[in-house]
């Protein structure tokens, strides 16, 4: 087995261009609480310092800074959130019926202890937050584990806030597995057995003998491991770590997973079903902090472009992978939330003011304003008729083009 490059302690903050995270030497918690707080008030904030603390060790630390560095890093305006779901959401969903059965199958994923009533008050809250993000972007189509990135979510930051960020999510790093088809999520999976063979070409080439596949790994790539883990606190490392880094981050866990577990795999008999079992079982003692830095390493060493390249892989079939520059530079110029907590009242007393200047108008001129349209202004009518009927085929152009993807293909594979 290869051993994985040391690379020179850094003391530099940001991302590669690969979209690599740029780590420190380790510090002091008190160290890392302060540079994380100083660079949330920084204008514009310190995004960079934001990803380099998420991703190295122990992670944002607190639930708090979560909720205070989850949303940067997906360039959230924390005063400009989705509203809660209407009772309309569930009506004539094509995935409501999946959605409450994997919903309610979710209970093992709620905190030990807490209350029946606490999670049947979540549970609903899961379904809305799903289905809304769903009826929002016709295109994106349900697969089985959604709910378990979502269940995350909703614990860490609350209702709306998940939302916004599964939306997100869901455009961006998850795109891949929101086609109607798997191809995609196939094509991403092909990147684990790439990654062994550069670092150890034995266990590859044990792993092709046995013909395993790398169907093992599949529920934890899209769930970002949040269905296979029992402690709590080490799906929200994880999520910290694939907040702050490229989406195919997960794949490159994966890869030091199973090197971790090399001696395992080489004298387990070499066959699929018997590979398939021990791999598919995730060890709950894992060094996690170890393997983030290791699969960090490994990202360094060998990015998606080589990985392609040698695997005849073709990265342009994949959503994620492509607008992934795109939406890392589009968080850099973010302001601080006292910043947007100013703008949005001073727009609020702007709004109010307007509204109150027009209401005033409208109350002094109630009968001109309804003689201009009993009168049969017929250039006014005939540009809303048109916009009207614009809309509306637009509208029913995309729900004929949205096409349904049964999500209980994967139900066998869980």
């Amino acid at each position: 087995m290869k051993r994985l490059k040391k690379k020179k302690q850094n003391t530099g903050v940001g991302v590669n261009g690969n979209g690599s995270v740029t780590r420190e030497p380790h510090c002091g918690r008190k160290q890392k609480l302060a540079e994380i707080h100083q660079a949330l008030i920084s204008d514009p904030v310190d995004i960079e310092t934001l990803r380099r603390a998420a991703a190295s060790k122990g992670g944002l630390l607190t639930d708090e800074l979560r909720r205070k560095v989850w949303p940067k890093l997906l360039n959230i305006n924390v005063y400009n959130l989705p509203h809660k779901p209407g009772r309309d959401v569930r009506e004539n969903h094509k995935d409501y019926n999946q959605v409450v059965l994997d919903v309610r199958r979710s209970m093992k994923r709620f905190p030990k202890g807490m209350p029946a009533t606490e999670k049947a008050i979540l549970q609903e809250q899961l379904i809305d937050i799903i289905l809304e993000v769903l009826k929002c972007t016709p295109q994106l189509h349900y697969y089985q584990g959604y709910h378990d990135v979502a269940v995350t979510l909703l614990l860490v930051v609350g209702e709306r806030m998940a939302i916004a960020m599964l939306d997100t999510l869901s455009n961006y790093h998850l795109r891949d597995f929101m086609d109607p088809t798997m191809d995609s999520t196939k094509h991403i999976l092909n990147y684990l057995m790439p990654i062994l063979e550069q670092v150890d070409a034995e266990l590859h080439e044990f792993m092709i003998r046995a013909e395993v596949g790398t169907i093992f790994a599949l529920s934890w790539l899209i769930t970002w491991y949040g269905h296979v883990l029992s402690d709590f606190k080490h799906t929200m490392r994880l999520y910290d770590f694939f907040l702050a880094s490229h989406p195919l981050m997960p794949i490159y866990l994966a890869a030091t997973i199973v090197l971790h577990r090399e001696k395992e795999v080489k004298t387990t008999e070499c066959d699929m079903a018997m590979v398939h079992h021990l791999l598919s079982r995730i060890p709950q003692d894992l060094p996690y902090e170890l393997l983030i830095g290791q699969a960090q390493d490994l990202f360094d060493q060998y990015p998606p472009s080589l990985l392609a390249k040698r695997a005849a892989l073709q990265s342009r079939k994949s959503l994620s992978i492509n607008t992934f520059q795109a939406f890392q530079l589009s968080t850099l110029h973010q302001r601080p939330d006292s910043v947007l907590q100013r703008l949005t009242k001073a727009q609020g007393s702007t709004t109010s003011r307007h509204a109150s200047r027009r209401s005033g108008l409208e109350a002094a001129l109630p009968r001109d304003r309804g003689q201009l349209w009993g009168k049969g202004n017929a250039v006014v009518k005939m540009a809303v008729w048109g916009l009207s009927a614009t809309l509306g085929a637009a509208v029913f152009a995309v729900a004929q083009t949205a096409m349904d993807w049964g999500p209980e293909v994967l139900l066998q594979l869980f």
